[in-house]
């Protein structure tokens, strides 16, 4: 597949190098200074990788990664342009500045609001850039969870290919309403902030579905 980044920083550069290792390709945009991403992309080769503005990589991307900070989302989206009918992976969590969700709202609901035509996900944003990195391409039953939440069930499927191919685990928790497990801060009862791994992340989803409380956090050795 052919990835559009938009946001190439710790979590946007993790996700391109995953991508990369994978077999995807991939277009890295929307930085303070262009150099950091002609870096990456010199870093990751220029069979795989390139750079672009975040409208070309929208237009390049089979799948769209937002990875940019919260505040600065209004921006990136207005870079990026249309949007209508793009698979989107939203990194994103509510830190800092910037329009915030109503009370009650996922932070995940909110996005695919403002993200309005995408077909919307949300991944990659309960472990810190440093850990994904770490543990990307573990094997069988100790590979890392990605959490996926979206309406769009094929966008998940597709992105739960994708996940796959980057040395995670994918695990889908459900649809944008129900999510604030895996959103931010990190607190008792919720999946944020914490490593789970497929066979601990089936009774998590099973808790959501049945709006029960989270089985005790997991601990890993």
């Amino acid at each position: 597949m052919r990835i559009g980044v938009i946001g190439a920083g710790r979590i946007g550069g993790n996700c391109a190098r995953q991508a990369v290792k994978g077999g995807h390709e991939v277009m890295l945009s929307f930085a303070r200074e262009v150099a950091g991403l002609e870096q990456l992309a010199s870093e990751l080769g220029s069979e795989h990788a390139s750079v672009g503005s975040p409208v070309e990589a929208v237009a390049f991307g089979d799948v769209v990664i937002f990875a940019v900070p919260w505040g600065v989302i209004p921006d990136a989206l207005a870079q990026a342009g249309d949007v209508d009918g793009k698979v989107v992976i939203d990194t994103t969590n509510q830190f800092g500045s910037g329009p915030m969700p109503r009370d009650g709202q996922t932070a995940a609901s909110f996005n695919a609001e403002r993200m309005h035509g995408a077909r919307y996900t949300k991944s990659f944003n309960t472990l810190t850039s440093a850990f994904q990195a770490e543990v990307a391409g573990r094997t069988g039953g100790e590979r890392a969870v990605q959490w996926i939440c979206g309406d769009d069930a094929a966008a998940k499927q597709l992105v739960a290919g994708l996940i796959e191919d980057m040395g995670y685990a994918p695990v889908d928790l459900g649809g944008t309403a129900g999510c604030a497990v895996m959103e931010a801060p990190r607190r008792p009862g919720a999946v944020y902030g914490e490593e789970y791994r497929a066979t601990e992340a089936h009774a998590v989803v099973e808790a959501v579905r049945a709006g029960a409380p989270l089985p005790p956090t997991p601990s890993y050795t």
